[in-house]
């Protein structure tokens, strides 16, 4: 069943033509991989999804009904959770002050035991300074946040971006635990043999426009992918 569906989305920047024509659709239940060059619009699919960009015409779905015109916070009330490039954190408030930003009741905290079997470390620094943390540990109370109001369809932005080979390694496996968990995810990640081989399906961005979809099997073999990202 669909979940989340983008028709034609053309989004801009100023005077800045971003995406071109993007569509994609996500069922419950998958992870689906959103693919591209640095510059083929990913991010600013996400957030056009998410409200924070209006596109000038297309619409978004999200469970038959159109949120296009959302703000953030009314998409995110719906049920659509966005962990974003760059791990934007609340530095100078603690990890738990921060997980409670992404709750829709801040009194409610049994969330926070899914998180912490997902990030155990995040249990260690509850009481500590976001902006203190390690680039890892900052990565994962990004997830972390983006999960405490359990939602439908989970948006994960580069959660590798920036980290040593090792914790790329646990950020992917975490990945794949809330895959096997049965969590709806929307996926733009660097690595993207990884990628496609935990996703269900997956499409290709150039230059703002879907040229190209599949399964992650297909895509792992399609000639696209081989020569633009895996060197083949």
């Amino acid at each position: 069943m669909s979940l989340l569906k983008v028709e034609d989305i053309h989004t801009y920047y100023g005077r800045s033509y971003i995406l071109q024509g993007a569509s994609l659709e996500v069922n419950e239940r998958e992870v689906v991989a959103l693919l591209g060059r640095n510059g083929a619009g990913k991010t600013t699919t996400l957030k056009t999804i998410m409200g924070l960009v209006k596109p000038k015409t297309g619409r978004v779905f999200f469970k038959d009904t159109d949120i296009t015109r959302l703000p953030a916070f009314k998409v995110a009330r719906r049920g659509i959770g966005y962990a974003p490039q760059g791990r934007q954190l609340f530095p100078k408030m603690t990890v738990l002050e921060n997980l409670k930003t992404g709750m829709k009741d801040p009194s409610d905290m049994g969330s926070l035991d899914g998180i912490f079997d997902l990030f155990p470390v995040l249990r260690e620094r509850l009481g500590q300074l976001a902006g203190t943390l390690s680039g890892g540990e900052q990565q994962m109370l990004v997830i972390g946040r983006s999960l405490m109001s359990n939602p439908k369809l989970l948006m994960l932005d580069e959660p590798s971006l920036g980290l040593m080979p090792k914790l790329v390694d646990e950020m992917l496996e975490a990945v794949a635990k809330l895959k096997g968990s049965g969590k709806t995810i929307l996926l733009v990640e660097q690595n993207v043999r990884e990628a496609l081989e935990l996703s269900d399906r997956g499409y290709v961005l150039q230059t703002g426009r879907t040229i190209h979809q599949g399964t992650g099997k297909e895509l792992l073999t399609a000639e696209i992918i081989q020569k633009a990202f895996l060197g083949l």
